[in-house]
């Protein structure tokens, strides 16, 4: 069995940043990359190597700045869509058939480490 890797400074910061996301809400990889300075694929790159618990690091709560559900666990299958969607909507955030957010609780209040 091998060790798991390091966390990156990076990964740290986006995995603090999804911890903050509230239930009943979603933020999008856009509006953490503009918090970083970084870019929505960079995000998604770190959320699909997310080592946590999702109690802990929701990065299921994190969608596409479109709206639009995004994939999961770094896969776009159907399954792996039905899997995201099916939790959000455990924690009372909905799409429509399309895939597109209908509950409208973007957080985006943010808060650095001190």
């Amino acid at each position: 069995m091998t060790a798991p890797r390091p966390l990156t400074q990076f990964q740290s910061q986006v995995y603090f940043l999804c911890s903050q996301i509230p239930l009943n809400h979603v933020t999008t990889y856009k509006i953490i990359a503009e918090f970083l300075i970084s870019s929505p694929r960079a995000i998604g790159q770190a959320l699909k190597n997310n080592p946590f618990d999702p109690s802990l690091v929701p990065c299921h709560r994190v969608i596409k700045s479109n709206l639009l559900i995004g994939g999961y666990q770094g896969k776009t299958t159907k399954e792996k869509i039905f899997l995201k969607q099916k939790r959000l909507a455990e924690e009372g955030i909905f799409f429509n058939a399309k895939g597109y957010l209908l509950t409208k609780n973007i957080f985006q209040n943010f808060q650095r480490k001190l």
